[in-house]
């Protein structure tokens, strides 16, 4: 597994570049302070107390959830359109920095997301952004900011190393006892999973097509928050419209086309995953 200790006023080296390319992630250690990461699991904690939050999140109460653990805490989606901290987060420096070196391209903010993860939680089936963001040219990168520790127990992250150097799939149903989403990409041959543990404040950048997924959080008190961002390069001439507006990371929004194929599977019109 590569990670790396970031020193706030310094990108990334080449080796790590060289390892992003070639497994098709990096783990920055510590990104975030203590202090940041408490910010954004109370800002959270209190959006879910608050909901609804106009058409912006909003969840089941215990009893209309019978007893499923995402309908009382599901994700909030694009939390950037309506809190100020979420888009400090999304546009935050030193991410940029690290996305510069990812991409060798100016990077553009598509998406933010936030996962509460509580226990009992299924995990979400192997698969890849860029099915979802279908970016052209180029692909997406994921920013995914551990609030919890994310490990095994509780529903931590698994990736499939080198799966990034292959095409983007059109993917199987996946398995609905274990996940909470329908799509699986199986991994192609001879390559296989490998589980990724973080603790809070570690980020985790990831390439599009490089296939990975999560356990269910099978913890009975722990929650596994992570705060999630997705980036396209600036040359990037279209992408899937569920994402716009686009920001730089001085937060201007950006216009690019809407792509208008049909994806791997030939129709596909999915959104934000």
């Amino acid at each position: 597994m590569t990670t790396a200790t970031l020193n706030h006023s310094e990108t990334l080296t080449r080796e790590q570049i060289e390892q992003f390319q070639q497994d098709g992630y990096v783990v920055i250690r510590g990104m975030f302070s203590s202090e940041e990461v408490r910010e954004l699991r109370d800002t959270f904690m209190q959006i879910h107390a608050r909901a609804p939050i106009g058409n912006f999140y909003q969840h089941a109460s215990e009893e209309e959830a019978a007893g499923d653990p995402l309908k009382l805490y599901p994700r909030v989606m694009h939390p950037h359109r309506f809190d100020e901290l979420s888009m400090r987060r999304m546009l935050d420096p030193r991410i940029a920095a690290v996305l510069w070196k990812l991409f060798g391209d100016e990077p553009l903010a598509a998406q933010s997301m936030f996962y509460f993860k509580p226990p009992g939680a299924k995990g979400q089936a192997l698969h890849q952004d860029n099915f979802y963001l279908r970016v052209n040219p180029g692909t997406c990168i994921a920013a995914w900011v551990a609030v919890d520790p994310a490990v095994r127990e509780n529903g931590g992250l698994v990736v499939i190393p080198g799966s990034n150097q292959g095409e983007v799939f059109c993917p199987e149903r996946a398995d609905s006892s274990v996940s909470f989403t329908t799509e699986y990409v199986k991994p192609p041959a001879g390559l296989s999973e490998m589980p990724l543990d973080l603790q809070p404040g570690d980020t985790l950048f990831f390439n599009g097509s490089l296939i990975h997924g999560s356990y269910p959080n099978s913890s009975r008190d722990q929650f596994r928050r992570a705060f999630i961002c997705h980036y396209v390069p600036a040359s990037a001439k279209e992408m899937s419209h569920w994402y716009f507006p686009l920001h730089d990371m001085a937060g201007s929004p950006v216009e690019r086309e809407a792509t208008t194929d049909g994806g791997p599977c030939g129709t596909e019109t999915k959104g934000p995953h």
